[in-house]
């Protein structure tokens, strides 16, 4: 019934067994292969145009979905990350640009030191959608609590999230 100490484990099972349950966890395998691939997006001419139109530079581009209505491009503009959202239309959203903290105009710095102390700023981003005021949207942390928050470029805090609540400010 066991195989001998002189005999070899390997051989020991069924061959025939052995390659039927190869062969169907192989052909399971090749079934579920493309649910794990990303499909492919086509990004309408229109949004392409406009997006090469406003960001010539632009490098390593990687379009998403944003949502059923836009399209997104993270890219690198020069040695700048930046995404850029457009309608199908190819109108442009808004452009989001990754910026460094000691880029942060002062008064915005001063704000967030002041409404938040103690707290670390990540994740900053400048704000611009065609017709509207420039913000700076960021990340502030501390210990178990952060807010998503934006700025206007004055220093007036437009916007604060808590763990997936809004606050907007009042004034």
């Amino acid at each position: 019934m066991f195989p001998e100490k002189t005999q070899n484990p390997v051989f020991f099972f069924d061959k025939k067994q052995t390659m039927k349950k190869t062969f169907l966890l192989g052909a399971a395998l090749l079934l579920c292969a493309p649910s794990f691939a990303q499909k492919a997006i086509v990004v309408p001419a229109a949004v392409k145009s406009t997006f090469t139109k406003s960001f010539p530079n632009a490098k390593a581009v990687k379009w998403s979905k944003e949502n059923d209505a836009e399209f997104e491009a993270e890219f690198t503009n020069g040695s700048v990350k930046q995404a850029a959202n457009f309608k199908t239309s190819g109108t442009l959203v808004v452009t989001e640009t990754e910026i460094k903290k000691s880029a942060l105009p002062a008064v915005i710095t001063a704000v967030v030191n002041k409404e938040f102390t103690g707290y670390k700023i990540e994740d900053i981003e400048k704000v611009e959608k065609p017709g509207k005021p420039r913000y700076y949207e960021m990340k502030v942390e501390k210990g178990e609590q952060s807010y998503l928050i934006e700025i206007s470029p004055e220093g007036k805090i437009l916007k604060k999230e808590k763990e997936g609540k809004e606050e907007k400010d009042s004034d």
